[in-house]
């Protein structure tokens, strides 16, 4: 196995993270900028209040995006397995 091949290996995995973790994050980002917004619009300075509507936008970010995360990291085991079994091979 070559440097190059290393390399290739991280940038893959690190591409799949990136892919996989993007939808929730920005959508806890997008409730918490919305949250803020409104908080400082209507002067509640509850820490409390942006607690749930974060929760339920994460976790209906990843129910939407849970085939597209199942998808990614499938094919990112399948490429890891193909590599795995072309050095076997060597």
């Amino acid at each position: 196995m070559q440097e190059l091949d290393v390399a290739a290996i991280l940038h893959a995995g690190m591409l799949a993270t990136l892919k996989m973790c993007a939808p929730v994050l920005l959508a806890s980002l997008v409730a918490g900028l919305l949250i803020a917004v409104l908080q400082a619009v209507t002067q509640i300075s509850d820490s409390t209040v942006s607690f749930l509507p974060k929760l339920m936008a994460t976790g209906l970010a990843a129910w939407v995006a849970g085939p597209f995360m199942y998808h990614v990291l499938a094919d990112y085991t399948h490429q890891m397995a193909d590599r795995i079994v072309a050095v076997g091979g060597d």
